[in-house]
């Protein structure tokens, strides 16, 4: 069976084997960036009306500060940070479907205009023309120099490889070309559009989820695994979103 290879940092990047584990797949695990937890201040709940949150990591870094936000409404970019917020002890949450601006949107129309944006360092300057957004950066994610060696072992035995986000998908295209290892025997298995076209092109394939969340990106692995082959060349169309 053809591998995947998960570049997603921990603790995403067990959660995203496991998941994958569940369908039958075969995973290998070598994350592209260590996430650490930056000194952050923490200002008054009481000057916002719910947090936004748009990565998991925000939750896992964000420390004993962030009980001081329990008891606002906290919109999640997506259901693995709904989760982990969930874990953290907040009880009101609604996790988008999308990415940061969707989740800011949501907020917005249930009348949640002044936010809180918890995010990593490298992240999108989310602005919204009703709403008033303070942010604090609580995690950094400090990118490796060289492909680790389990991805290049596992891309030269055929892996496919899951992209998280465009920070990844770039670093992972510079990675492989720096590692002289060619693109056309790679396939991509992308996030979103906007995460696939960041990993360029040349790939055998290269597939972008209909949806940005983990069951719609293994399901194109799956579905292509189940073809036996590491892609069939060019983007993905369809329900691997061309």
């Amino acid at each position: 069976m053809t591998p995947l290879l998960v570049l997603r940092p921990q603790p995403g990047a067990t959660a995203t084997a496991r998941r994958a584990t569940a369908l039958g797949l075969e995973t290998v695990i070598a994350p592209l960036f260590e996430i650490h937890p930056l000194v952050w201040d923490a200002p008054d709940p009481a000057s916002f009306d719910a947090l936004l949150v748009t990565s998991a990591n925000a939750v896992h870094h964000g420390g004993e500060a962030m009980t001081r936000y329990r008891h606002l409404p906290l919109f999640a970019v997506g259901a693995a940070t709904a989760e982990a917020a969930h874990a953290a002890g907040f009880a009101d949450i609604i996790a988008g479907q999308g990415d940061g601006m969707a989740a800011t949107d949501l907020a917005v129309a249930r009348d949640k205009v002044r936010l809180l944006h918890l995010a990593g360092r490298e992240h999108v300057d989310l602005r919204h023309p009703a709403a008033t957004i303070k942010r604090r950066l609580v995690y950094g994610a400090e990118a490796v120099e060289t492909l680790p060696d389990a991805a290049r072992a596992a891309l030269v035995a055929g892996a496919m490889a899951l992209l998280h986000s465009g920070r990844a998908a770039a670093l992972f295209a510079r990675l492989v070309d720096a590692a002289v290892l060619p693109r056309d025997r790679t396939t991509v298995i992308a996030l979103s559009d906007a995460v696939r076209d960041a990993a360029g092109s040349g790939w055998a394939g290269a597939f972008a989820a209909p949806v940005p969340n983990d069951e719609a990106l293994l399901a194109i692995a799956a579905r292509l695994c189940d073809q036996g082959a590491n892609g069939s060349g060019g983007t993905g169309s369809g329900e691997a979103r061309a």
